[in-house]
């Protein structure tokens, strides 16, 4: 076995590919896809040579097929996918939620490259989302990623994350840009997640579904909506419970979204969006040592069966979204929105009680027209957000709040962001991009309990980022581009209050993470109904947060040096035979500390934990006229460091799914029974790693092979 400190040496792009094909468990696999694969260049080939050669010839088992273009809202502006200079890749509500169980996001976000997500199983802590290995630092939820639903922020003004309160059963869109964007959002930028949820369709509509597994799974869910002349509406009510794979995972958790909106006039319109969540309990089991792990996968950690380790949570939001036409090509987007979430989080030796509120606003004004003869886009916008957290720690005494009084302050943040695009093309077929945004991010403390002294005070942050890009039309099919740009990321609200010494305050001793990314990439759409993408990127970061935990397993951070990433991102899509559809998508991601003082010793040359160098995910969808369907798909995962000093890794991992269902149309209703099976190989593996965990507990095993069944019944 190779020594873990030895850093990897480049490799050709044949050699790569050989070294993940031995190192899956499941290599027919892999041949299929190969296959399918070189059938299908042969397929695009023979189409490019018949057209260059001036023949007429028809195909009549596999028609020519023109796939519509691509809308996305993740730039700030209404945009064709294609012609966006950075990668962007869209994944749609079919795709999310058709014969799955949808209760997570984690089915459509493997499909996207550059994105991996962990935590799939531990309800108590949401899914563990990184984008070019920004926010893999998360020890719980999401950082350093902005979140945006319907055009209203899920990020809070410290940069903290959830979309655990949206049912991916409502999703009409997905969309991810990927790398750094905090030129269009401010801090923790290092993607973008935006969500586009369904609108009541033209003529009214109800849908129940309900879903059952194994480990104790249900999921239910009823949803309808539809258009009542100027009034659109839609709404969603569902319920999940599962007792878990492992020992102490129970959880249950309800959710509602609604959205209604008014047309004031041909040329305006108004939108009120609700959600709330109540998650009354979800219990975490904790992390393992190697030797736990692989003797009983099921069993929690004893620290966390000690302390009951749980959470309950209760979240909602109001949103008020008004958009107008104010001329020809020019819109104006005025939106307000507020929050509130209770938390109590017991964990080892501490019992938290959070009460959370947000408030924020956001101006939009963008235009399209002619400056000196030339097209041009311009985009100008204000964002303003304030959290106010009141944070009261106890002393865990079984899972409940004992009499010490340990922490009680006011925790406040507050972010104001002005932003700036331009887009102008000097010849046709040829765009440049010109943005920057300005960030101050304000955190204050205010310490109620002075027993251990004073620890009230205030950190700010502001910083400036960047983006420039430029996209060639090459032909009307294919786009390279290339892009510049600029990201930073400040400690969160947790992060900046959790001190390795103890006491409340804020920790001088961790600074924002900055970022700059360099990347070239190219789209192409083919008139078979195929489309390719592909972006190289290099990242070079400076103070990069990392997580490590003590012997109470609480969570600390410190800054790294200087560190850097770099990487290629392929996403391909190709439908065939009618009825045919393969969809692929690889990622190669080295991520190293440059330089990395800790401890005395200089980490430089290591490789940055939670992060795998391969990541591959490929699925084989058939769908008959009938309204039968099938898919297959496969997920590898290459091993993955679990500490900065690379002395252990998580091993890599192969997991293979399929699925299965039925679609029958009766006049006004439709049936829609399915079912499939999730890990069929039945491979032993962990679905979570703990970063630099005290101890050894660096592990959070999956289950093996597990079933689901379900069935949809909707009216129209």
């Amino acid at each position: 076995m190779p020594d873990p400190n030895t850093k990897p040496k480049a490799t050709s792009t044949l050699q790569m590919m050989k070294k993940l094909i031995h190192k899956c468990a499941i290599e027919w696999i892999y041949l299929i896809v190969f296959f399918l694969g070189a059938g299908s260049a042969t397929v695009l080939a023979a189409d490019s040579a018949d057209s260059a050669s001036g023949q007429d010839r028809k195909d009549t088992s596999a028609p020519e097929v023109r796939l519509a273009p691509v809308i996305v809202t993740a730039p700030r502006v209404i945009s064709e996918a294609a012609r966006v200079p950075a990668a962007v890749s869209t994944v749609q509500g079919e795709e999310i939620h058709r014969g799955r169980p949808a209760a997570k996001l984690n089915d459509a976000l493997v499909r996207v490259p550059g994105v991996f997500v962990q935590n799939e199983e531990n309800y108590a802590q949401d899914l563990r989302v990184s984008i070019r290995g920004f926010g893999a630092r998360a020890a719980f939820g999401i950082r350093g990623i902005q979140i945006q639903v319907d055009g209203l922020p899920y990020t809070l003004p410290d940069g903290q994350s959830a979309f655990d309160s949206i049912d991916p059963n409502i999703i009409q869109q997905l969309e991810v840009m990927r790398g750094p964007a905090s030129a269009l959002y401010g801090n923790a930028s290092g993607g973008v997640i935006g969500i586009v949820t369904e609108d009541g369709s033209l003529s009214p509509r109800l849908d129940a579904r309900t879903v059952i597994g194994e480990y104790g799974f249900s999921e239910s869910l009823l949803k309808g909506g539809g258009q009542f002349e100027r009034v659109n509406t839609f709404a969603a009510l569902s319920h999940v419970k599962i007792d878990g794979f492992r020992d102490h995972s129970q959880a249950e958790s309800s959710r509602f979204y609604g959205k209604l909106r008014y047309d004031l006039d041909d040329v305006s319109d108004i939108t009120l969006i609700l959600n709330g969540m109540h998650t009354p309990v979800a219990h975490d089991p904790g992390g393992l040592t190697r030797e736990q792990a692989q003797s009983d996968p099921a069993q929690a950690g004893g620290l966390n069966l000690d302390y009951d380790t749980r959470e309950v949570l209760d979240d909602g939001r109001i949103g008020l979204v008004y958009r107008r036409e104010l001329l020809a090509d020019q819109h104006l987007e005025i939106a307000a929105f507020g929050g509130r979430r209770d938390l109590e989080n017991a964990i080892p030796f501490t019992f938290i009680e959070l009460e959370r509120e947000i408030l924020g606003g956001r101006i939009q004004y963008d235009l399209n027209g002619t400056i000196l003869g030339l097209d041009h886009r311009a985009v100008f916008g204000v964002d303003l957000q304030h959290q106010a957290d009141d944070r009261v720690n106890y002393n865990n005494v079984g899972g409940e709040a004992g009499d010490e009084l340990l922490l009680d302050q006011d925790e406040s943040v507050t972010a104001m962001g002005l932003y700036l695009q331009e887009e102008i093309e000097p010849v046709s077929d040829l765009s440049l991009l010109l943005g920057g945004r300005y960030d101050k991010v304000r955190f204050e403390i205010d310490d109620r309990f002075p027993a251990d002294g004073d620890d009230s005070g205030s950190r700010t942050f502001d910083q400036f980022t960047g983006r420039w890009g430029v996209m060639l039309a090459l032909r009307p099919d294919l786009r390279t581009y290339a892009t510049v740009a600029q990201s930073f990321e400040t400690p969160t609200t947790t992060e900046v209050v959790n001190r390795p010494e103890g006491g409340g305050g804020i920790n001088p001793d961790v600074e924002p993470q900055t970022a700059i990314n360099y990347e070239i990439g190219m789209k192409s759409q083919f008139d078979s109904g195929s489309n390719l993408e592909v972006a190289f990127f290099l990242i070079r970061l400076d103070d990069e947060l990392i997580a490590f935990r003590d012997v109470t397993d609480r969570v600390f951070y410190r800054n790294a040096g200087e560190s850097h990433r770099t990487g290629v991102e392929i996403g391909f899509n190709r439908r065939f035979a009618r009825s045919w559809q393969w969809h692929l998508a690889y990622t190669y991601l080295d991520a190293e500390f440059d330089t990395f003082l800790k401890d005395g010793r200089n980490l430089g040359g290591n490789q940055v934990p939670g992060l795998p160098e391969h990541l591959v995910f490929s699925e084989l969808r058939y769908t008959h006229a009938t309204g039968f369907y099938a898919a297959g798909s496969v997920l590898y995962v290459d091993d993955v460091f679990v500490d900065d000093e690379n002395t252990s890794k998580n091993d890599a991992y192969t997991v293979v799914d399929a699925r299965i269902g039925f679609e029958k149309k009766f006049r006004k209703w439709l049936v829609e029974p399915f079912g499939g099976v999730r890990n069929i190989g039945d491979e032993e593996y962990n679905n979570n790693v703990r970063i630099n965990a005290n101890g050894g507990r660096y592990f959070e095993p999956a289950p093996g092979t597990n079933w689901f069944t379900g069935i949809r019944i909707g009216y129209r």
